[in-house]
């Protein structure tokens, strides 16, 4: 599907050079002399290089069509991540690579995720926006810094350290922003 090079928006997978490509960021520059343009940093999704593009409004460019698909996450072997496809229960092993390798520590048993392929050959993992949490080591809280509105490190199960507030302890549920690892509220659990 042709679309204009101005309507590029971040997380949008296009054809160009002969590759995939994932729009990462994207900024609109008029520049005091000449037409405006939208400077687009790329990322192959195949080998994650990394490419700076103009794309001005006149120009047209191919928007890959990407497959999407829930799979229920399984378990982990080394650096291979099972999947299993809700529908047709067929089985399909990603490295950790294609589901990130930031994303990695938040993957739960059971946890329904997407994930996007391009022409049967899959691209990516999409995992839901949060998770909840249980933190395993805070530290305590320094006496004087409650007035303002301060953060401490904690220690969370799956091994990732997050800032939270001085009132979160050890043994406390959480809801932490997977995109950002960050938290976010206390679970309601």
């Amino acid at each position: 599907m042709k679309i204009d090079g101005n309507a590029i928006r971040p997380g949008m997978v296009i054809e160009h050079k002969g590759g995939l490509w994932r729009a990462i960021k994207t900024e609109h520059t008029q520049p005091g002399k000449g037409g405006a343009y939208l400077q687009v940093e790329l990322k192959e999704i195949r080998d994650g290089t990394k490419l700076n593009e103009r794309f001005r409004s006149s120009e047209k460019v191919e928007r890959a069509t990407l497959e999407q698909r829930e799979y229920q996450y399984l378990f982990s072997d080394g650096d291979a991540h099972t999947f299993m496809d809700n529908e047709t229960y067929d089985q399909v092993a990603l490295d950790s690579e294609l589901v990130g390798v930031d994303q990695v520590p938040y993957l739960q048993d059971g946890m329904v995720v997407i994930v996007e392929s391009h022409e049967g050959s899959p691209l990516g993992v999409q995992l839901p926006n949060s998770v909840v949490l249980e933190v395993t080591e805070a530290d305590a809280v320094v006496k004087g810094q409650t007035a303002s509105s301060s953060y401490k490190p904690a220690m969370l199960e799956n091994g990732v350290k997050v800032m939270v507030p001085p009132h979160i302890e050890a043994g406390t549920r959480i809801v932490v922003n997977i995109a950002e690892g960050s938290y976010m509220e206390r679970a309601k659990d």
